[in-house]
């Protein structure tokens, strides 16, 4: 009997795991109103750019790249594998989506691999990368 409920706890502690997200921010996939906050400055700051740094953000006004590359932080920090996070600016023609794939551990970081596709004036522009997450919340892409 001692055996079958130690078991038995055993199971349950163990059903609390998921594979559904990784280390601390496994909970942070369940957040739906994080479109809702703004990304902090720091967090920007510390994702060098993301994709939209490189040529696929070019032709995009400052405004547009800063709502870019907090998309980008959305589909890394809080979005489940697979699912399109986007950005828009109807005056300007412009809008995207990001898309980061099923996070991993290297070492001790979880990272993840993201694709964003930029349209300008209906011309796609896309790239892909990846990014591992800091202790401090932060996403840090890989050259």
């Amino acid at each position: 009997m001692k055996t079958t409920v130690s078991l038995a706890l055993l199971l349950i502690a163990l059903a609390g795991c998921s594979a559904s997200g990784f280390g601390s921010t496994a909970s942070s996939f369940v957040q739906p109103e994080a479109e809702e906050r703004p990304v902090g400055a720091a967090l920007l700051e510390a994702m060098a750019g993301g994709l939209v740094g490189g040529t696929i953000g070019r032709e995009l006004e400052t405004r547009d790249r800063r709502s870019a590359l907090e998309a980008e932080y959305r589909a890394l920090e809080y979005t489940p594998s697979g699912q399109p996070v986007t950005w828009r600016n109807q005056r300007a023609n412009t809008y995207g989506e990001v898309v980061a794939a099923q996070p991993y551990r290297v070492g001790s970081q979880d990272c993840r691999q993201y694709y964003h596709t930029v349209f300008v004036k209906g011309n796609p522009h896309s790239a892909r990368g990846t990014a591992c997450r800091n202790a401090n919340g932060s996403w840090t892409p890989l050259t």
